[in-house]
C-alpha cells in the first residue's frame, strides 16, 4: 500500500522558532515558554506535581463522552492514552496506534496496534480493545467525537495488532481525527467509568468533582521513556483567576492554566517562576445564538449584533492584549488555511444599527455569561453591552453559576458564552464546531448549510492545496456571515509555573503541554 504523508496536509500550525520569533517581535522575551525536555536535562523520577486549575465543574465526570474542559480532559490522559498524539510541532505522531498507512484516495487505511502495553487490570491492549473505543463514539453514540469519524463504514480486525478502517470519503487528515481528546482506550467492553483501567502513567487515588482529585504513579516503567516521572499528581479546581495566581505565588501549587492577561508580565518578572505563552493559539471566545430559533434566526440581528461588539476593546481591557481580535470563526491566525483576506466583521455602530432597524425585532434580546464559561466572560459581555447601546440596541446582560454551566447553560439557552479551544487541523476545528450537517452534537449556534457541508467533506480529499485553501476560505466566510458566532477574540495560551518544573512546552494544540504536563513533566 502507498503510504500518505500527513504532514503536507496536517494543517501544521506552528513550530518554536515561530514562537520564539512571535515573542520577540511583541517585545516579550521576559515572558517565555519553556525549553524542549532535552535542553533542560535528563528527566527525574519523584516529587508531587500540584496543579492549581480552571476548566472544570461539580458535574465533570471521567466518561470521555462528557469531556468539555480543561480538567477532565489533563486527568483523563494522566489514566488513559489516545491512539494518535500531536507532537509539539503539530505533527502527528503514533500512541497507541504505533504506525499507519493508506491506500490512495485516503479511504482504506492500515493502523499497527502498538504492542505489550498492559492496562492497569493486567489486560494487554490489542485490537479488539481499539476497536471497542472507537466505536463509543459512533452509530447512537452522543460523544462529540462523533462528527469526526462520521465517514467511517467500517472497522475490521485483521490481526491482534492490526485494524483496518474504512471510509465512504477519503480523509487524509484521518491520524488527527484521531487524536481527538474524548477518544481514548480503554478495554472491550469497559464501561466503569469510576474504577478507570487504562494505559497511561497514572492511576486514579480519590476524584471530587469540582473539588480535588488525586494519582499516583503505577509500579514499574511507564511504557513511554522519559514520561510519567512523578510519584502522585495534586489536581485544585480553583476557577477564580486572581485565587489560582495567589496559589502559585505562595507556593501552595506548582502550575496553573489559563494565566490572567493583567498579571502576566509582572508573573514573569519573578525569578521563582516562569510564564510560558504561546501566540495565536489559544481559546476562541466567543457568544453564540441558535439561529434556527427566534430572534436569533433573523439573519439581520445576526449582522446587528456581529457589528455591534467592540473586540478591539475587549482584547485591549479584557485581556491586556494577550489576544487576537476574532472574526466570527473559530479558526485561529496561526493555523494552516486561515483566511487571511477575510475582513473582520468589525466594530460599526452605524452599520449595526442599521441592521437592527432592518431585522425590525421585538423581543427582547439576553446574553447569559459566567465565569464558569471561561475568565473574562462577564466583563466580556458588558463591554458587548455597551457597545450595542451605542447603536441604539438594548441586550440584557444575566450573570448565571460557574457550577454546571457546560451541562445547564451551553447548548441549552439561545445566546451564551463559549470557548473553543484550538485543533490541530482546520477540518477537526470546523467539524467540530459547525459540522451540524454531519451529525455533531456539539453544534452550538445549529448551523446546517449544505454549501458549507459540501466544502467541508470535499476538502478532506482535494490535493491541490491552491483549492482546498480556497475551499476552507468559503467556508470561514459562510460562518463568519450567516452562522450564530459572535467570535471576538483568539487569545494566547498563557500557563505558569515554578521554576523547578521541567518538560512544559509549548504545543501544537493545547496549552499545559497539550494537556500532558502530568505526563511530561519533572522537577529539576
Amino acid at each position: 500500500m502507498a503510504n500518505i504523508e500527513t504532514k503536507s496536509e496536517s494543517g501544521l500550525v506552528l513550530d518554536r522558532r515561530q514562537i520564539i520569533a512571535g515573542a520577540s517581535a511583541l517585545g516579550l522575551s521576559s515572558v517565555f515558554g519553556a525549553m524542549p525536555a532535552m535542553a533542560q536535562g535528563a528527566p527525574k523520577k519523584g516529587g508531587t506535581l500540584r496543579m492549581g486549575l480552571e476548566g472544570g465543574s461539580a458535574s465533570d465526570s471521567l466518561d470521555p463522552l462528557t469531556y468539555a474542559d480543561s480538567i477532565p480532559i489533563g486527568m483523563s490522559l494522566m489514566l488513559w492514552n489516545n491512539l494518535v498524539e500531536v507532537a509539539d510541532n503539530g505533527d502527528a505522531t503514533g500512541e497507541l496506534f504505533e504506525s499507519w498507512t493508506a491506500k490512495p484516495g485516503a479511504a482504506d487505511w492500515t493502523f499497527n496496534v502498538r504492542k505489550g502495553i498492559t492496562f492497569t487490570s493486567g489486560k494487554t491492549l490489542d485490537a479488539d480493545d481499539v476497536i471497542y473505543s472507537l466505536n463509543m463514539h459512533r452509530g447512537e453514540s452522543k460523544s462529540p467525537a462523533k462528527a469526526l469519524l462520521a465517514d467511517i463504514t467500517e472497522i475490521k480486525k485483521i490481526s491482534a495488532t492490526q485494524i483496518q478502517i474504512l471510509m465512504k470519503n477519503g480523509n487524509v487528515d484521518l491520524p488527527y481525527n484521531l487524536s481527538d481528546y474524548h477518544i481514548i482506550v480503554v478495554p472491550n467492553g469497559f464501561k466503569d467509568w469510576a474504577k478507570p483501567d487504562g494505559t497511561g502513567a497514572f492511576v486514579l487515588e480519590e476524584f471530587q468533582p469540582g473539588v480535588r482529585a488525586t494519582f499516583k504513579r503505577k509500579p514499574g516503567n511507564y511504557w513511554k521513556p522519559n514520561r510519567g516521572n512523578f510519584d502522585r499528581i495534586e489536581v485544585r479546581y480553583i476557577g477564580d483567576r486572581a485565587a489560582r495566581t495567589q496559589a502559585l505565588v505562595t507556593g501552595q501549587v506548582d502550575v496553573i492554566n489559563r494565566v490572567d492577561p493583567k498579571t502576566a508580565g509582572l508573573l514573569a518578572k519573578n525569578s521563582a517562576l516562569k510564564v510560558a505563552r504561546t501566540p495565536g493559539m489559544g481559546n476562541r471566545y466567543a457568544f453564540v445564538a441558535h439561529t434556527d430559533k427566534d430572534p436569533y434566526k433573523n439573519q439581520d440581528l445576526m449582522l446587528a449584533l456581529k457589528h455591534g461588539i467592540d473586540r478591539k476593546k475587549i482584547v485591549e481591557n479584557v485581556f491586556s492584549g494577550y489576544a487576537t481580535v476574532g472574526n466570527d470563526h473559530n479558526v485561529g491566525p496561526r493555523m494552516k488555511y486561515f483566511d487571511t483576506k477575510q475582513k473582520v466583521n468589525a466594530y460599526d455602530p452605524d452599520k449595526a444599527k442599521f441592521h437592527y432597524k432592518k431585522a425590525n425585532i421585538t423581543a427582547a434580546i439576553e446574553l447569559q455569561v459566567s465565569e464558569g464559561a471561561f475568565s473574562g466572560a462577564t466583563d466580556s459581555g458588558q463591554i458587548f453591552q455597551e457597545s450595542l447601546a451605542q447603536a441604539g440596541i438594548k441586550m440584557d446582560l444575566k450573570r448565571v453559576s460557574g457550577d454546571g454551566y457546560w451541562d445547564n447553560v451551553w447548548l441549552k439557552v439561545p445566546f451564551c458564552a463559549v470557548y473553543w479551544g484550538n485543533r490541530p487541523t482546520i477540518d477537526n476545528q470546523l467539524t467540530s464546531t459547525f459540522g451540524g450537517g454531519l451529525g455533531n452534537p456539539w453544534n452550538d449556534t445549529h448551523f446546517v448549510n449544505d454549501e458549507f457541508s459540501k466544502l467541508l467533506v470535499g476538502a478532506r480529499v482535494e490535493l491541490d492545496q491552491t483549492k482546498r485553501a480556497q475551499m476552507y476560505a468559503r467556508c470561514q466566510e459562510l460562518i463568519a456571515q450567516t452562522s450564530g458566532m459572535v467570535n471576538f477574540a483568539v487569545q494566547d495560551y498563557l500557563d505558569a509555573h515554578v521554576t523547578k518544573l521541567q518538560g512544559l512546552t509549548p504545543s501544537g494544540r493545547y496549552d499545559l503541554g497539550d494537556g500532558r504536563i502530568a505526563e511530561k513533566g519533572w522537577f529539576a
